[in-house]
């Protein structure tokens, strides 16, 4: 096991194949669909686990419910750790002393 945070991804997996010249039979075609969905989730970042097929319940009529199982994809992908909490603020600079705009000579009056 690593140290690293990661996140994880699940999503349904593919119930139909992708139609392509060249593909011809229906498992070429799934395939070609599941090629399809890990590449656009390995651009993203993400590394696929694992597939799981996983009971679900859902409702079926108004009061009853069936169990219904779902093909779902796993994925995971790396987080960056979030940066440190400094133990010390940063040293504080000496505050400047405004600057005294009132310091020039008081002109003579005039006198004419």
């Amino acid at each position: 096991m690593t140290d690293t945070p990661r996140e994880y991804r699940v999503i349904p997996a593919p119930a139909r194949g992708r139609k392509a010249p060249g593909v011809k039979t229906p498992e070429g075609r799934f395939a070609l669909g599941l090629e399809d969905v890990l590449n656009e989730m390995a651009r993203d970042g993400w590394a696929y686990l694992r597939s799981d097929i996983l009971p679900s319940e859902e409702r079926q009529g108004l009061t009853s419910t069936a169990t219904v199982y779902r093909s779902v994809l796993v994925f995971a992908r790396e987080v960056a750790p979030p940066a440190p909490v400094r133990a010390t603020p940063p040293p504080l600079r000496p505050a400047r002393a405004p600057e005294d705009t009132d310091t020039a000579p008081d002109p003579e009056p005039r006198t004419d």
